[in-house]
């Protein structure tokens, strides 16, 4: 009998065994940066309730030994790194890397940046489940220095990996040109659908109500940002634009973002907070979405979860995800062509907003999502006798045979 039937069959049985995940490729939860990390936390609080033991390595941007702690039951890795940037992280997965090694049980790593040091997983017989994310050398802002880099490590990624996780149809048809279709399984991101949100937080930003969009994305050049702040910037529409994220005006690309912004254009940093995101995404008219590479974006899945009408970038990944009752654009001109539209026409935001919360319900519910990767991970999981931690003695085990 293979392990996907016996799962089927038997998921009571299989959800009250003691798995252990470690997730590396974070920079730790609760959730503080972005999408990987608000998965990271969803999944990890998820398994735990299913009877999981969950360890999540942490970046701390300090001096100092690797320490831990726990929260809502799942158990954190601290690893502390001086380092700043993209080195710091490369240091930070490194140590992680070394410290997962000497423990027993499965390792999801979410993103590939770093996927060459897999290998040291499959020397330990540790298996090593990888979520591919986008393609990461295809971004403008990186130099042809870290595109190489990326790409040698999407190759090693494809290799050294037990399983491929791709959470959108493109990027495993992608993936597929370098690995067999078996080793690849499509996942996407999920959110919670948005059914109210507290019309007071919009207050503090000056909003009323349905009298706003947002874009909620990092500010890089492949997002499209400034084409779409440009757009809502032509001519003024009674409306404001919510711009999410932090913008400093010493980078020259947020700068030419912030420059280029009218007065109806609203810059309230970066907010973590979910009760105050699920308002502002609830009471928004419409949500622009301007990213060009990679494959299902968190923050596009949740817009539609609260209803919101969708304006998008046009690509294969955007279309997928949004479906048929979304508005798409190609360039700047268009992008202000359909803001118009979207502007004064609430017949038109109201359809777009019906069919984004059908396409959500259908897709991405978050239990559903969590469910998928449960099965996936339990694929590849042997059950925990004796859990341990750095410093203990390890039981180590083989995967289960396919």
């Amino acid at each position: 009998m293979t392990y996907r039937r016996l799962y089927a069959r038997n998921l009571h049985m299989v959800q009250s065994l003691r798995f252990h995940l470690r997730i590396l490729g974070t920079r730790g939860i609760p959730a503080r940066h972005g999408g990987f990390e608000t998965f990271a936390e969803q999944l990890a609080v998820f398994l735990v309730e299913k009877g999981w033991s969950v360890t999540v390595y942490c970046q701390e941007d300090n001096r100092g030994k690797i320490h831990e702690d726990n929260w809502c039951g799942i158990r954190l890795v601290y690893v502390p790194v001086a380092i700043p940037g993209p080195a710091g992280t490369i240091a930070f997965d490194w140590q992680s890397t070394l410290h997962a090694m000497r423990e027993s049980g499965l390792v999801l790593t979410l993103g590939y940046n770093t996927a060459v040091f897999g290998i040291f997983y499959r020397l330990k017989g540790i298996a090593n489940l990888i979520n591919m994310d986008g393609i990461e050398w295809r971004r403008k802002k990186w130099g042809w220095l870290a595109k190489t880099w990326f790409w040698m490590n999407h190759w090693a990624g494809c290799w050294v990996s037990n399983h491929l996780i791709a959470d959108n149809p493109e990027i495993k048809l992608h993936l597929a040109t370098t690995v067999t279709d078996e080793k690849i399984t499509m996942i996407p991101y999920g959110s919670k659908l948005v059914e109210s949100g507290d019309p007071s937080v919009l207050q503090r930003y000056g909003l009323r109500p349905r009298g706003y969009a947002t874009i909620i994305a990092r500010p890089e050049p492949e997002n499209s940002i400034l084409e779409m702040v440009l757009a809502w910037s032509r001519k003024p529409r009674g409306m404001k634009l919510l711009v999410l994220g932090q913008y400093n005006i010493a980078n020259a690309y947020q700068r030419m973002v912030l420059e280029a912004a009218s007065e109806e254009v609203v810059f309230p940093g970066a907010i973590y907070d979910q009760a105050r995101l699920e308002a502002i995404r609830f009471h928004a008219a419409f949500y622009m979405h301007g990213h060009q590479v990679g494959g299902t974006n968190p923050s596009l899945v949740e817009a539609m979860g609260a209803g919101n009408a969708i304006l998008a970038h046009d690509n294969n990944y955007n279309r997928w995800v949004a479906g048929a009752g979304a508005l798409y654009f190609r360039d700047e001109k268009e992008c202000a062509e359909l803001i118009e539209r979207l502007a004064f026409d609430e017949s038109l935001v109201n359809t777009l907003g019906m069919s984004s919360r059908d396409r959500h319900s259908s897709l991405f519910q978050l239990d559903n999502i969590l469910a998928q990767y449960e099965e996936c991970l339990a694929k590849w999981a042997c059950p925990l006798e004796d859990l341990t931690v750095a410093g203990h003695s390890v039981k180590r085990y083989s995967p289960i045979d396919k």
